[in-house]
Order: structure tokens, then sequence, then C-alpha cells
């Protein structure tokens, strides 16, 4: 396909897929331009941006801007890959939520960074270590696009979450405007909420995702999952995100459902978690050992907007 050249003032310059001769492009009218690739894991989609070439500072407003739909270029949240400040890290890994908050862990977005660096010649490894602000990530770059991340082991002490109650774990019941609400609370680097349903597909997410998100027993807010069981290896799940409502599909957020399953006895160690996106792996042993997620990474298009 030959490429279509389009000139319309303060949109996007970009290049579907691989194909730079299936190119768009849109001419912005400002100087400023911000370089950026389109992503999503399942789904889950995100901005991703190279700020080890060339620094970058964005504001929340230019955050949210970017993160809009309608007149941005439309994300779950925004990436930007930074040099890494540990040592021990091959690069720094931060994450930005729609409404321009902060957010600690994103495991299908560590997936699309782990391609990024590497198809944009920021890395020449397969094996990766990230610096997050809740510690140290490992990713694995797979053949088809996959990519395993270590995730870390789950944090349960409700300090950790921050989950505040004076009830004994795994399992709460939380009285929510009059109604009891039985869940686990999971720390995947960024807090979790996992409530068991009997049917996905007419789980309360929109009632319950925000009311709980802001709950004041979860002083950071909460992502809300909805697990259903299907068998002992494989779960449907749905998650209303912290900062962006519900998504396609939430790495960190399938951890955590694993994890909550495997507490309460349900499930065994190798579950496959079907979301709305499409379909994830996690493992997790128990204990103190890591989990570990299998999932797919996929370019939508890269380009150039005005800021």
């Amino acid at each position: 396909m030959r490429g279509l050249a389009l000139h319309t003032p303060g949109q996007a310059c970009y290049t579907a897929g691989k194909f730079p001769d299936n190119a768009v492009c849109i001419v912005p009218t400002a100087n400023t331009s911000l370089l950026f690739s389109k992503m999503h894991g399942l789904g889950n989609d995100f901005v991703i941006i190279d700020a080890v070439s060339r620094p970058v500072s964005l504001s929340p407003e230019q955050i949210r801007y970017l993160a809009d739909r309608h007149v941005g270029i439309g994300c779950d949240q925004l990436l930007l890959v930074e040099p890494a400040g540990d040592a021990r890290a091959d690069f720094r890994y931060r994450i930005f939520n729609a409404d321009g908050s902060e957010a600690g862990q994103c495991g299908n977005g560590a997936r699309c960074f782990a391609r990024f660096v590497r198809e944009h010649g920021l890395t020449t490894k397969d094996r990766l270590v990230l610096e997050t602000r809740s510690g140290l990530l490992r990713t694995q770059l797979l053949d088809g696009n996959l990519v395993t991340v270590d995730m870390g082991t789950p944090r349960l002490d409700p300090a950790a979450v921050p989950f505040v109650t004076d009830q004994p774990g795994p399992d709460y019941t939380l009285d929510v405007d009059g109604e009891p609400v039985e869940l686990n609370a999971v720390s995947m680097g960024n807090p979790h909420a996992v409530l068991r349903v009997d049917d996905v597909t007419r789980a309360p997410v929109e009632r319950l995702g925000p009311r709980l998100e802001h709950d004041r027993r979860f002083p950071e807010g909460v992502n809300v999952g909805f697990m259903e069981i299907e068998d002992r290896t494989h779960i449907r799940l749905r998650v209303f995100e912290r900062g962006a409502g519900e998504t396609l599909a939430c790495g960190s957020g399938a951890c955590a459902a694993v994890v909550a399953g495997r507490l309460r006895g349900l499930l065994d160690p190798r579950v496959a978690v079907e979301l709305p996106g499409g379909k994830l792996f996690v493992e997790w042993e128990g204990g103190d050992a890591s989990v570990a997620m299998t999932g797919p990474a996929t370019l939508v298009f890269e380009g150039s907007i005005a800021l």
C-alpha cells in the first residue's frame, strides 16, 4: 500500500504497524512536538515516550491531554522510558494514569515497555531489569511478541497494600453502603482488591469499582478486580483500574486475582486469566515465590503530536 499524506493542523503524524509505506502524516501546528509509540497489551493501551534519547518532562495537564481519546492520542496509561538511577537496572520505567497521577506498577505496560526499548534500539538485551517506584522489575522477550514479566512477590500485609483494617486476613468483609463485600487485598507493587463473583459479565463493576477505588480504607486508592473461577486453571476477570476506570486488561490485576484464588485454595499454580481484551498466563507457587505473567505486546502506530 502506498503512503497517504494528510495535512490537518494540530493532530498526529504516525506510521501504522511497522510499515513505513503505510504511513499517514498529519502536520502539527506547533514547533514543539513529541515523538511517541501507541502500544497495547490485550487492549490495555499505552502511549510510550523515549525520555532517554531526549529528556521529557510532562505536567499532569499534558498527560491528561495526551491520554484523551477525543483531542489527544488516547490511552489508559502513559509510559516514560528514562535512564536508570539504580545501577542494577537497565531503564527507569515510569507509569502515569490517564488522570495524570503516577502509578507504581503496570504489568501490561511492562511488556510493551520491554518490546519498545528493544525495537527502538535502546538495548540489544532480551532480559531487562526495570527500575519502578515499587522496586525492580524483570522482563524477558519471547518469540511471537510475547513477554514474560517477573512481577515479584505479592505483599499481603494490609499496611503494605495499603489497606486499613483490624480484621485478620487474607479474606476481608467490608461494609460498603450497607452491603457486605468480601475481598482479598493484595499489593503487586500497586494496590488491588479482588472480589469473587458468580458471573463476571454481570458483576457490579461500574457501581462498586469507583466506590471501592475511593474508599477511605484504601488511602492510596485501589484497583478493583472482579473474578469468576471457571476451574482450577482458568478464571475470567474484569478490572476497574485506579485513575483509569475499567480497562480491557490489567496485568497486575490478573496477578492479584490469581494470588487471591490461590490463597483461598481454589486455583492451581498456573492459571489462564481471560480478560475482555484476551488471555494472560500467570504462575505463582505461593509463599515468597515471585509471580510470573506472560502475554503479548502489540504495536499500534508511531508518530508525533504537538503539545
